[in-house]
């Protein structure tokens, strides 16, 4: 079992409560395997931490993790932790994603003070998300609806929801069941109208490639079942050329000892026309790329030009 790291092993993270509480979780995952070692979080600044004005796709694919790949690859974390839906597709030179693990629920959620769920909101009740996926399922779902951007941590979105100036949010329940603010949820949506993102509710430990201890401690908190779904969603994602600024969506489950199942949704922004596919496969990327593939012959590729 790997111990020999001199001093304590530092995780670099995003400096949110969500981010924090997800690095301390990988802490005692990391203690309960190695009990002597100890582990400290350095809280680090990101591009789309700071930059809360902008729109995502235009601060690139790394908004949130590249900061924190720097640090990593001049040695000041050893280790870095993300929510692995935030990840570009391919890792950066030089960094290997050592172990996936913990999926919480990977659903979306409606926070939002007005009575029923997503059906029951007024015509015209303003939706807040800055995800082209989301955004796409919602207008697909309800296209009377009036759908704004809103950037922000987990707190401030919830606010603009409980307070205004919007009437509901969408967020990712895993998010709010680890920060305990459940009580917002008003609705946890159905995958079968609103497919996740690829990833989502997943944490992702990154290392140096070369550093062979830290990828040997890291391998004893890795978790098979969780990486074959993300491998899948995001071969998904990867085929069709994505990132998070894409409206996208995939969702990889292993039931009762059968093949893993993959549902993915390709949509349009304007929440017209969309796909929505499934297959089911032994190889996580194989089964990715074919879906893919699938929905490229279906149009997918008119739909996100």
């Amino acid at each position: 079992m790997p111990t020999a790291f001199r001093g304590a092993l530092l995780l670099g993270t995003r400096s949110s409560a969500l981010a924090l509480w997800q690095t301390d979780h990988v802490c005692r995952r990391l203690m309960e395997v190695s009990p002597s070692l100890a582990v400290r979080a350095v809280p680090l600044s990101t591009l789309g931490d700071r930059e809360v004005d902008a729109v995502l796709s235009d601060l690139g694919g790394a908004a949130f993790s590249s900061e924190i790949d720097r640090a990593l690859l001049d040695g000041r974390v050893g280790v870095a932790v993300h929510s692995l839906k935030d990840l570009p597709i391919k890792d950066n030179t030089g960094i290997v994603t050592a172990a996936v693990l913990s999926r919480d629920d990977p659903r979306d959620a409606l926070v939002s003070t007005l009575e029923g769920g997503l059906a029951s909101l007024p015509s015209g009740a303003k939706i807040g998300t800055s995800s082209p996926r989301r955004r796409a399922q919602v207008l697909a779902f309800r296209n009377d609806l009036l759908v704004e951007p809103v950037r922000g941590n987990v707190e401030t979105r919830i606010a603009k929801a409980v307070k205004g100036p919007l009437d509901a949010v969408v967020l990712a329940a895993a998010g709010l069941n680890r920060l305990g603010r459940v009580e917002h949820i008003k609705e946890l949506l159905s995958i079968e109208t609103f497919v996740p993102a690829p990833g989502q509710g997943a944490l992702a430990v990154q290392c140096r490639e070369h550093d062979h201890e830290a990828r040997a401690l890291l391998a004893l908190i890795d978790e098979p079942a969780v990486r074959s779904e993300v491998d899948a969603e995001r071969a998904f994602l990867s085929a069709l050329g994505g990132g998070c600024s894409l409206p996208v969506g995939a969702l990889a489950r292993h039931i009762d000892g059968a093949p893993l199942e993959l549902h993915g949704f390709v949509g349009a922004l304007n929440g017209g026309e969309s796909i929505r596919i499934s297959a089911s496969g032994e190889d996580p990327l194989e089964l990715g790329r074919a879906l893919a593939e699938q929905a490229i012959s279906l149009g997918a590729r008119e739909l996100l030009a």
